[in-house]
């Protein structure tokens, strides 16, 4: 193959047009909620608080800092910080908690050598040991449905 055959088929991998197109949404995203921070989040912050971020800044020897601009900044990385939290992190963290709830155990330690055998093994494989049976998980009990009174 040829580089700039080689160079095709990388822009073409799935993964990294799924990246550009997550790094498009996810600066969109940031520039909404900069908006939304410095356009209605602080205002109405300055209503209950008598202050206006926009104009907080102090000058010192012709350098001007503008903290308010900061303030905004950082309240807008909190905003797409707890969005990403609950509607990304969290739920997929749940869901991969689910799935390796479901996932069945497919070994278990020998009593005696704490060697890793298979669940079903009647004998351990390293030190030849008999190793007695797994009993078969209980059943979840069914849920009752509640009484009216």
């Amino acid at each position: 193959m040829s580089i700039r055959e080689d160079f095709v088929k990388f822009i073409n991998q799935g993964n990294l047009v799924q990246l550009a197109i997550a790094f498009v949404i996810g600066a969109a995203f940031a520039a909404v909620v900069e908006d939304l921070v410095a356009d209605l989040i602080t205002p109405l912050i300055g209503i209950f608080f008598h202050v206006n971020f926009a104009s907080w800044t102090y000058t010192v020897n012709g350098s001007t800092f503008m903290q308010g601009v900061f303030v905004n900044a950082l309240l807008s990385f909190i905003i797409v910080a707890v969005v990403v939290f609950f509607l990304i992190a969290l739920p997929y963290q749940r869901w991969k908690d689910r799935k390796a709830a479901q996932a069945a155990a497919t070994t278990r330690a020998c009593p005696q050598c704490q060697s890793t055998i298979p669940i079903a093994a009647t004998r351990c494989a390293f030190c030849t040991q008999p190793v007695p049976p797994v009993p078969p998980p209980a059943p979840a009990p069914a849920a009752t449905p509640a009484k009216a009174s």
